[in-house]
């Protein structure tokens, strides 16, 4: 069943945001990128707004972009590419022969492929959660992703490599049965998946059957990672940081091999059981309170940066305006001739300089006293080159004269070294004398 109506979010508040990045495929001779509806109807059903990375190339660069991140939710995909850890184990011997990598690919060739696009964009989202203790959840290759990240490895084919050791194979895929296939694995106790299955659990209080789809999986488990839940062939079918488990307070970092999301009654909408839908109702409650200990957090640096920031009074202001006024001035003349506002400006007003502000505002620091000089000077000797200029109009003719010489590329670095010059003067004033915004932070 899906989540109850009163969970619905409420549309009277911003709601926290949960990055899902997609998987592409070909359809009707084109890319198509998409999420498994169940991982949306989930995430928007208990309360967050789920935010859709496109697999786009470029992307992992403008991660920036999707700032602020609340939570993140990783769910299926391509192969990792093996560069990502260490493929052959404890021993190089375990490493796949090339055959029985061409055999892999055979067998699962839209699994065994690589996304390296997807692969690096995962792969930051979870570096960056991990970094900021950022709610993350992993269902299939999201949590095989998590475990790479962390610095923990991966099996490239279970069936070679795990089953030719392990006292009992078992099926973790199967193409002709996608999401009715379940196998039974063990739920360790102690663990939140315990709490959230406990009343389902068989075969004395320990036994769950899940879906699962992936020939994958963890073979070194990250240090940081306990196991929640193991299938009979010894693969680690749950893991979670428990030094970062507390929902309530923001705290969520799981991933989990199966899939609960899938694990429903045969032509019904009705779970399996109801641990399924736990797993995203704890994980969207740590998104929602990751958001109010980031939106504290942001009001807080605002009110420290408010209280101690200086207070211009009303002459220094003055003197502030004099100063870019005088910069701009100066800027338009060299730039676009003596004509460029000078008419409507006279002269005069570049005669304002930097030491009234510096002897009345001493929340400067040194560097910055040494800036304001430095632009003070320039600004001063604009005035001058100003003044000369209008001595004689000869005079003008011959300034005009000497710059028509210079090469494009001579009039093209004068230009930008005063547009340079106008913009560091507008940041030092504007950014440094005014209360500076406070930068978001998404740290604890």
């Amino acid at each position: 069943m899906s989540p109850s109506p009163h969970l619905l979010p409420s549309t009277d508040r911003v709601l926290p945001r949960v990055l899902i990045v997609s998987r592409r495929t070909v359809r009707k001779n084109k890319f198509v990128d998409f999420v498994g509806e169940y991982h949306l109807d989930l995430v928007v059903g208990y309360g967050a707004a789920p935010v859709i990375v496109p697999r786009v190339a470029g992307v992992h660069a403008m991660l920036d972009s999707f700032e602020p991140i609340h939570g993140v939710l990783l769910c299926e995909g391509e192969d990792i590419d093996p560069s990502h850890y260490d493929a052959s184990g404890e021993d190089s011997a375990d490493a796949l022969s090339p055959e029985q990598l061409e055999a892999v690919r055979r067998l699962h060739p839209s699994d065994a492929a690589v996304d390296h696009e997807k692969d690096s964009i995962e792969l930051l989202l979870a570096r960056r959660c991990l970094d900021r203790n950022v709610p993350f959840l992993g269902i299939c290759r999201g949590s095989q992703v998590l475990n790479v990240a962390c610095g923990g490895s991966l099996y490239q084919d279970v069936e070679h490599e795990l089953h030719q050791s392990a006292d009992a194979a078992v099926c973790h895929m199967d193409y002709a049965n996608y999401d009715g296939h379940r196998h039974p694995v063990r739920v360790l106790p102690g663990t939140p998946l315990h709490d959230w299955f406990a009343e389902s659990l068989l075969d004395g209080g320990d036994q769950l059957m899940v879906n699962s789809y992936h020939h994958q999986g963890a073979r070194r488990l990250a240090k940081r990672f306990v196991p929640m839940a193991l299938a009979p062939d010894g693969l680690v079918e749950g893991f979670y940081d428990p030094d970062a488990y507390s929902p309530g307070e923001g705290k969520f970092i799981m991933g989990l091999q199966f899939h609960p999301e899938r694990m429903r009654k045969e032509g019904s909408d009705e779970f399996d059981y109801p641990g399924c839908t736990k797993v995203y109702q704890e994980f969207v409650r740590a998104v929602v309170a990751y958001q109010g200990k980031l939106a504290a957090s942001q009001v807080h640096v605002r009110s420290a940066v408010t209280t101690a920031a200086p207070k211009l009074n009303q002459e220094v202001e003055k003197q502030r305006k004099v100063i870019v006024r005088s910069v701009s001035l100066a800027k338009n003349m060299h730039v676009f001739g003596n004509t460029a506002g000078t008419q409507q400006h006279p002269a005069e007003h570049l005669d304002g300089g930097a030491e009234a502000i510096l002897e009345s505002n001493r929340a400067l620091s040194v560097q910055q006293e040494k800036r304001l000089k430095q632009m003070g000077a320039t600004v001063r000797n604009a005035s001058g080159y100003m003044n000369r200029l209008k001595v004689s109009e000869e005079r003008e003719a011959a300034a005009r004269a000497l710059m028509a010489k210079m090469s494009v590329a001579q009039l093209a670095s004068l230009a930008a070294f005063y547009r340079a010059m106008g913009n560091a003067c507008s940041e030092v004033l504007d950014g440094k004398l005014q209360p500076p915004s406070p930068s978001p932070t998404l740290h604890e």
